[in-house]
């Protein structure tokens, strides 16, 4: 009986994994972000890198205004800040996703993430990876959800789709996402 019920748990726990992996999306969008925060001290972006702290999720973004190029952070807990870009940042040559947004943070079950702020089902469905205009949007429990079909991601769960089609994809995460922590640098690159 033994043997059989570890059997059993055995088998249910590699379905359980292999089913969760088939969602999972990695992507190769363009990224190359590097921020030190230690410099800026920026308070929006430190709330989502820090290990201790879970859930909270800041998107990055660009604006333009007066030929200056500012980061705009905004975290699922509404908090929002810009800093001017520095001669580094502008060196650096900083791309931030499929179309100009990535998110970052510390999920409750896969560590630290970063994910493309397109939805990966319109992308694919529109054809559409010149110029996409299907940003998710996040909410305060981690969940985004995509302004133009309303599919929803869970980036608390590594991005996995929790309404949505049969053979649906999660959110594209980047591979290459790290950080020291939230007065520390942030990377995320697609390969």
């Amino acid at each position: 009986m033994k043997q059989l019920t570890s059997s059993l748990f055995l088998l249910t726990s590699s379905l359980f994994l292999s089913s969760c992996s088939a969602d999972q999306e990695f992507t190769s969008w363009p990224c190359r972000f590097v921020y030190d925060n230690s410099i800026s001290l920026d308070q929006t972006l430190a709330t989502a890198t820090n290990p201790d702290i879970t859930g909270i999720f800041c998107k990055i973004t660009e604006r333009v205004q007066g030929g200056v190029k500012y980061l705009v952070f905004e975290n699922n807990q509404g908090l929002s800040s810009e800093q001017r870009e520095t001669e580094k940042d502008l060196r650096m040559n900083l791309r931030l996703g499929l179309n100009g947004g990535i998110i970052v943070g510390f999920s409750n079950f896969s560590g630290f993430a970063a994910y493309d702020i397109q939805c990966p089902n319109c992308v694919r469905k529109e054809n559409n990876t010149v110029n996409p205009n299907y940003r998710v949007v996040m909410d305060n429990k981690g969940i985004a959800t995509c302004s133009k079909c309303q599919k929803q991601y869970d980036m608390n769960n590594g991005g996995l789709i929790i309404k949505g089609e049969k053979d649906d994809k999660g959110l594209e995460r980047y591979r290459n996402a790290h950080t020291s922590g939230p007065l520390g640098t942030t990377t995320v690159f697609s390969e």
